[in-house]
């Protein structure tokens, strides 16, 4: 068992909200369990599981003193994390999923690149990895995007951003917990993808981050996943409804910092891409009745002048000329 040090406040409060694992679950705690970074805690956030992942959750924290488990009624992955937050005494936080596996020297790195550089924030690359082929596939290319030196949040964001292959999840790095006090930010609950607007309000905040772009996190992607389930009907109307309020958010957001820190055209664009999504979704939708529902949803969320507001670039205005011009079109029809 690996000692921990309890006199005082960890540096890194691992917040895990955590519903259904499964069989995962133990390459998991494993991979947490292998962190070279001492100063850490973990805290299980059980969200209603009903398998056996809850059971072993329990077991690990009687024989780890470094782990903790909140058990609470299933209330989605946002209510978790802000359970989470609540009880988090780390200098701190960061917020794996309990599918996923993490490199041993994952935290360390992480930390000593904060700790070494006041960071509030501190940022690796990851790999996808599909279930059944095994395949692996680098998140952020070389190419796209390398190892930064110390940039604003904003600055960052842009350039992450820009490279077209950053996803605004927050298990890719840690965070200062003073700063999410301050700003006194949680997470959305019941929103799918909150990670989108969590990140963008915490980065337009940020002083100081870096990003290495050493492969420290393996996330796993299965067809069950929220991202990749195939949806059709009014269950695709009710999902879409998530990225025409992601849009929203993103806009209030931008227009709330826009006149304190310097806005880079990646992050206005942020919010076009994200309504576009609904967009190749209305497409690929083979029910009218349902086309008809999300066209309906975009016009009446006034999303269309949003992502006016927000479209930067020839590419992106050529692209949502278009598609408004389809839109119009299929309403009519």
């Amino acid at each position: 068992m690996k000692p921990q040090d309890t006199s005082s406040a960890p540096l890194l409060s691992a917040i895990v909200p955590m519903y259904n694992a499964g069989t995962s679950f133990q390459a998991f705690i494993d991979s947490m369990l292998a962190q070279t970074l001492a100063s850490l805690e973990i805290i299980i956030v059980n969200d209603g599981s009903t398998d056996a992942s809850a059971q072993l959750a329990h077991r690990y924290a009687s024989e780890y003193d470094h782990i903790t488990v909140i058990d609470q009624a299933n209330g989605g992955v946002s209510r978790a994390r802000n359970a989470g937050l609540a009880i988090a005494r780390g200098k701190y936080v960061t917020f794996p999923d309990a599918d996923d596996t993490l490199s041993p020297e994952m935290y360390s790195t992480l930390i000593a690149m904060a700790e070494q550089d006041d960071l509030d924030v501190a940022q690796c690359n990851a790999e996808r990895v599909f279930w059944g082929s095994g395949r692996a596939k680098t998140l952020i290319p070389a190419d796209r995007l390398q190892a930064t030196p110390v940039l604003s949040g904003a600055e960052w964001l842009n350039k992450a951003l820009a490279s077209n292959r950053y996803l605004h999840v927050v298990w890719l790095g840690i965070y200062r917990r003073s700063l999410i006090d301050q700003l006194d930010l949680q997470f959305e609950p019941g929103l799918h993808h909150q990670d989108i607007p969590w990140t963008t309000e915490l980065m337009l905040n940020a002083r100081r981050v870096r990003y290495t772009d050493k492969v420290l996190y393996r996330y796993y992607v299965h067809d069950q996943s929220i991202s990749n389930r195939k949806r059709s009907g009014m269950a695709n109307v009710e999902y879409q409804r998530h990225y025409l309020k992601i849009a929203r958010m993103l806009d209030e957001i931008n227009l709330r910092y826009r006149d304190k820190v310097k806005i880079g055209p990646a992050i206005y664009r942020q919010v076009t891409k994200e309504a576009l999504t609904v967009c190749h979704a209305l497409r690929r939708e083979p029910d009218a009745e349902a086309r008809q529902a999300m066209i309906a949803d975009l016009l009446a969320s006034k999303t269309p002048g949003r992502m006016l507001r927000n479209a930067r670039g020839v590419k992106q205005w050529y692209q949502l000329l278009l598609w408004l011009i389809r839109i119009y079109r299929w309403r009519r029809s």
